[in-house]
Parts: structure tokens; C-alpha cells; sequence
């Protein structure tokens, strides 16, 4: 027989979302701040990102992994390309596909965002006390799980 939680559970649980949205948030707008000096959105940082994670990715999939409509996506896949960070050859077994895949440039520019953004998250963390530090290591692949969901 299931049981229905506890309410004062599911007001924590709303306390607890509310908290690390809050949290989660502010920390992405201090990380978008550390970017490397180029121009891209953060959708376009994103999509560069994925498209380096998965090579050969066609611009459909790459829309359904970011969440976005397929006509922004070949907005945003254009864009990339212009810049040369990415690019576009036929799909291997679809002629009526293209498969996208990362470029050296945008490897490159990929590459120089993350060390930025690393090196600005551990100057924070070495404020932290060695306990919030292991406090945060275990909670790394909780909020990746979360991430995935």
C-alpha cells in the first residue's frame, strides 16, 4: 500500500528546490561573468559544448539535447559556423542530414572558458572550510544526477 509523504516532507522538499534554485542561479550568473573575451550567448557556448561532447551530431538531435525548437538551433549552428567554431559535413549514412562537429578554433575557445571559470571557482572554494569543501564533493554527483533528469 503506498502511503502519501509527510506533508511537513514535501514543505521542506518546496524549501529545500527554492533554496538551490536561488543558489544555482546566482552561481551560473558568477560563472557566465569569468567567460573568455569572445561574444558568444550562453546558448551558443552551450551548443558548442555539446556539439564537442558528441561529434557528428545532427543539428535535430542537437536541438532535442539543448531543449530548443529545430529552427533556433540552425540559427545558432549558422552562427557557430561563421565564427568557425564549428562544422557541417554530410551525414555518413543520411544523405539528407549533416553532422556537425567542433572545430580546432572552437576546441580552443571551449578550452580557455572552462579554465577560466575553473580558476574563478577555486579561488571561491579556498574560502570555503575544508568541511564545506568534502560537504560539496558529496554533493557534485547528486546535482549532476539532478542535471540529468
Amino acid at each position: 500500500m503506498l502511503t502519501n509523504p509527510p506533508r511537513t516532507s514535501l514543505r521542506g522538499d518546496a524549501r529545500l528546490a527554492s533554496a538551490l534554485r536561488v543558489s544555482l542561479a546566482r552561481l551560473n550568473r558568477r560563472l557566465r561573468k569569468q567567460a573568455a573575451g569572445h561574444s558568444l550567448t550562453a546558448t551558443q557556448v552551450a551548443t558548442l559544448a555539446t556539439v564537442e561532447r558528441h561529434p557528428g551530431i545532427t543539428p535535430g538531435e542537437l536541438a532535442e539535447f539543448e531543449k530548443v525548437q529545430p529552427p533556433s538551433m540552425t540559427r545558432v549552428i549558422a552562427v557557430l559556423e561563421d565564427r568557425g567554431l564549428v562544422e557541417r559535413t554530410p551525414h555518413p549514412t543520411d544523405r539528407r542530414q549533416v553532422s556537425v562537429k567542433c572545430t580546432d578554433a572552437g576546441a580552443a575557445l571551449l578550452n580557455e572558458e572552462r579554465l577560466l571559470k575553473e580558476a574563478w571557482l577555486a579561488r571561491q572554494l579556498k574560502e570555503l572550510t575544508p568541511e564545506e569543501r568534502a560537504t560539496l564533493r558529496a554533493a557534485a554527483p547528486i546535482l549532476e544526477k539532478l542535471s540529468q533528469m
